[in-house]
Order: structure tokens, then C-alpha cells, then sequence
């Protein structure tokens, strides 16, 4: 009798410790999350009218290298005048390196014309990243035809707006209207569009895009999509996720250049709690950035 009370004893703890195993670890089916708090990303509210090629066009950074190449000593002469009236009007500075330059500005002699006008010289961004709210100027060249009959070095000007992201005025009187005159001034709209644009701090901008979650069982997978909509590079953070506020996994996030981002894939994470309504995911970046709020994300049961 002895016998049998322990080899049922035996049989009911192995069919407990089954019961268990299958509650705690086999999937009985899909949870899915949803959206509950997205994105606070922070907004430029301006009360210019759309000046620039694109919306809120931007070297990352105030302080702007430049390279003149074999230009005669006149034009190049005006080019740098036109450098330092910008930099007196404005937060910009420009500065000259002898490589890696952010603004190229190179001469030409030869006479253009087109739809029977004279071209006094070309400008513009050449290379330009969408960051957010920006987007982000990384290389503009200048070409000078014309020597400037004026005082002031217009059609240097002109062009070195171009390059800043500045489309054509319609007002004749305007230094940036399509054909120059010598009496055309710098809109004072102009250098305050330059001014807010530039009083935003380069720092990066981490932000997640996307990001989905179901669980299967006491699995959880999750789909994260990451982008940095700042103004530099940013570098290494951790993502990090929580399960009705308990860390559950860390993961390292590699650098991410202005204006990319990376996705990434996660399968099979453990989750301790029985019952979880709640999955947070926080971006841990020590640095600065322009909006800390857009670090966090949470998702809820749907």
C-alpha cells in the first residue's frame, strides 16, 4: 500500500511540473500591442513664407567651411566680401579649409546666356538629407560668370543664398529676384528665416519610427524601426524595453549618421510576468539631443 501512495505521489508531481512547463513556456495563443503614446517631436512653427527649395533647408551647423578654386583675384575678392556680409547680418559663420569643404565655389570666364539673358552665375545645394523637420544641406557649390559692377558683391550674395536653400524672389527689389540690379537689398526676411533655422543646436534627434509587438505565450516579438532626425551624427545609444515597467532586454544601437535609421528584428524574448498589459521601449542616449520626449514609446493591449 506503502508503494502505491508514493509512485502516485510521483505520477501527480510529474503531471504538476508538466501542467506548469506548458503554462509557463508553450504559446496558447497571440497578444498583440497597439499604439498607446507616440511621438512628442518637436516642431518648427515659422512666420516666414516658404522661402527655400525645400522646407527648412540647413548646413548641420552654423560654422560653414568653404574652398574658392582658381578664381581671379576680383571675384574671389567678392566672393569672401559676400561671406562676411552674411556672417555680419546673421548667426552663420564662414570659414575657408583647403579640403573637405562644405561650400565649393569655383569661376568661370566664358559668357552664358539663356532665354536671351545673361547668367551672372550659378548656385545651389548639391547634396541635401531629410532629417525630420529638416533638411539638411551637406555640400552646395557656387559658380561665378560675372564680375559685379556694384559696391556690394550682389551676384555673390545671390548665389551664396542659393546655396543656403533660397528660391528666387518675386520682388524686383530683392537680392534674390532673377535678374540683379545694383540697388537689390537682402530681405530682412531672409536673414530671419537664416536665424531661426540656425538657433536649433546640433545635436542628434533618435526617434523611433515604428514599432509593433505580440506575444506568444510568455514570448515576446518585436519589430523596431530607429531614425535620427537631427542635425549630427549620434552616437552609441541602447534600446531598451520594459514589460509593465520591468527591463526585460537591452539592446546596443549602433551610430546612426543624420537622417538614417535601422531596423531591427526580435524574436523569442522571455517575458518573467504571467500577465503583461503594458511594453515600453526607451532609447538610452547620453548626450544631448534636440527632444529628449520622442525617446519613449509605449504599447498597449489592443
Amino acid at each position: 500500500m506503502g508503494w502505491a501512495k508514493i509512485i502516485f505521489g510521483m505520477i501527480f508531481t510529474i503531471l504538476v511540473v508538466s501542467l506548469l512547463v506548458f503554462y509557463w513556456f508553450i504559446p496558447r495563443g497571440s497578444i498583440d500591442f497597439g499604439m498607446k503614446s507616440g511621438n512628442s517631436n518637436f516642431s518648427i512653427s515659422s512666420e516666414y513664407e516658404e522661402m527655400q527649395f525645400y522646407k527648412n533647408m540647413r548646413f548641420p551647423t552654423s560654422q560653414i567651411s568653404y574652398k574658392i578654386l582658381d578664381c581671379p583675384l576680383q571675384k574671389e575678392d567678392e566672393m569672401e566680401h559676400a561671406f562676411d556680409i552674411i556672417s555680419e547680418l546673421s548667426v552663420l559663420d564662414f570659414y575657408s579649409v583647403e579640403n573637405d569643404e562644405e561650400i565649393s565655389v569655383t569661376c568661370d570666364s566664358k559668357t552664358k546666356m539663356e532665354e536671351g539673358l545673361f547668367i551672372a552665375g550659378e548656385g545651389g545645394p548639391t547634396n541635401i538629407t531629410q532629417a525630420g523637420e529638416f533638411n539638411v544641406i551637406f555640400h552646395g557649390s557656387i559658380l561665378l560668370i560675372r564680375e559685379s559692377k556694384c559696391e556690394r558683391p550682389n551676384i555673390a550674395i545671390h548665389e551664396l543664398l542659393h546655396v543656403l536653400g533660397f528660391e528666387h524672389s518675386s520682388n524686383p527689389n530683392n537680392i534674390m529676384y532673377y535678374l540683379s540690379r545694383c540697388h537689390q537689398v537682402i530681405g530682412e526676411d531672409t536673414i530671419g528665416l537664416i536665424n531661426e533655422i540656425y538657433s536649433y543646436p546640433s545635436h542628434p534627434d533618435l526617434v523611433f519610427e515604428n514599432v509593433s509587438a505580440q506575444m506568444q505565450g510568455r514570448f515576446l516579438d518585436v519589430n523596431i524601426s530607429v531614425r535620427n532626425n537631427g542635425l549630427k551624427n549620434a552616437d552609441m545609444a541602447k534600446i531598451i524595453i520594459y514589460a509593465d515597467e520591468k527591463k526585460i532586454k537591452e539592446i546596443e544601437l549602433e551610430s546612426l549618421q543624420i537622417g538614417y535609421g535601422r531596423k531591427m528584428v526580435l524574436g523569442n524574448v522571455w517575458i518573467p510576468q504571467i500577465v503583461v498589459n503594458e511594453i515600453e521601449f526607451y532609447i538610452d542616449y547620453d548626450g544631448e539631443e534636440l527632444d529628449k520626449e520622442n525617446n519613449k514609446i509605449k504599447l498597449e493591449i489592443k
